[in-house]
């Protein structure tokens, strides 16, 4: 088989028969088709860390064979939505390769598969984060694995803080577009701590290959059906639901006043550390995306309040039963059953 012949990408994975194919990777048939893609698209979507890619959708079909249709990411302090789901299987993230707990309090570390509101889906519990010392292509790994799984939207989740004026400590916010300020320079793939691979093993998972090729504009970049489908929602479920732009910023330090001025006066409404990288990926795929944030605390660069980030997980916490009220109620939507 050629790269360049059409091929089902959710006929595609059974971890049980795993061949090269053309310097790329291809699996026996799994057993229903729903969509079809490019054997090319396949081949150059998983080109970076392609045996590390092989060998956590290996690890994980161990455990469960699982065709999601949205993966969820959740941040601080939200991770509760993984509990609730129906026929739910969780694998730790130590127990799946590429994978790194995560290093920060409200972050669990485990994958769910399972289903929620009828829909079925995989549920990445914490994320790892640039400001410990990740790579970009590291934090985006986990979604490059849920599509590979078959999932076709992402929906990813933040606690952050806010911006805009008008927001309260509490509220809700969907993104609508981001500032991205994650920047990093391509090249060699610094290693973890904690990484216990030979250095034949992490050189041949962390090629120079595995820095991300550019592609083009994704616009609208988070979904407009998806926007409105929060916003009806919302409105269901008697929910308060700001609408904005997140600025994704490095960290691990929370804003100065003079960074909240200067974010506001390029057009942020919320900021935080993560999601950004995730969206990116998601889209260079051709996944639907959504994120959502937490407003944990709103900046008042004139009357200053210091934040840690015990009060960004204490809100989050306040805040996870609406979010999962929302997430749920958008998901019966998709499954076509009323809330």
């Amino acid at each position: 088989m050629l790269c360049n012949q059409p091929m089902s990408r959710r006929s595609l994975p059974s971890p049980t028969v795993l061949n090269l194919i053309c310097g790329h990777w291809s699996w026996g048939c799994w057993s229903s088709s729903v969509r079809n893609a490019s054997r090319s698209r396949f081949c150059g979507a998983l080109h970076m860390d392609q045996p590390l890619l092989n060998k956590a959708l290996a690890a994980i079909q161990r455990k469960h064979v699982f065709q999601p249709q949205v993966a969820l990411i959740l941040g601080s302090g939200l991770g509760e939505l993984a509990e609730g789901l129906d026929h739910g299987r969780q694998i730790p993230y130590a127990d799946i390769p590429g994978f790194h707990p995560p290093g920060v309090s409200g972050h669990a570390g485990t994958l769910a598969l399972g289903y929620l509101s009828g829909v079925p889906v995989v549920v990445f519990s914490g994320r790892c984060h640039r400001y410990e010392g990740y790579t970009t292509a590291q934090v985006q790994f986990p979604v490059r694995v849920a599509w590979a799984l078959g999932a076709e939207t992402l929906l990813a989740t933040n606690a952050a803080g806010g911006l805009n004026p008008r927001f309260l400590a509490g509220d809700l916010m969907v993104i609508d577009s981001h500032i991205n300020l994650l920047w990093e320079r391509g090249g060699r793939v610094a290693r973890s701590a904690g990484d216990n691979q030979s250095e034949a093993e992490f050189n041949a998972n962390h090629s120079v290959d595995s820095v991300p090729r550019p592609f083009q504009r994704h616009e609208p970049f988070y979904s407009p059906n998806w926007i409105a489908r929060a916003h009806r929602c919302a409105v269901r479920c008697g929910l308060r639901l700001q609408q904005g732009t997140y600025v994704a910023t490095l960290g691990p330090t929370y804003e100065t006043r003079a960074e909240y001025k200067m974010f506001r006066e390029i057009g942020g409404d919320a900021a935080g550390m993560s999601t950004a990288p995730e969206a990116i990926v998601a889209r260079s795929l051709g996944m639907e995306v959504a994120a959502f944030s937490v407003i944990t605390n709103v900046a008042s660069p004139d009357t200053p309040h210091s934040t840690d980030h015990g009060e960004v997980v204490d809100w989050a916490h306040r805040a996870g039963p609406r979010l999962a009220s929302l997430i749920k109620s958008m998901l019966n939507e998709v499954a076509g059953q009323p809330d």
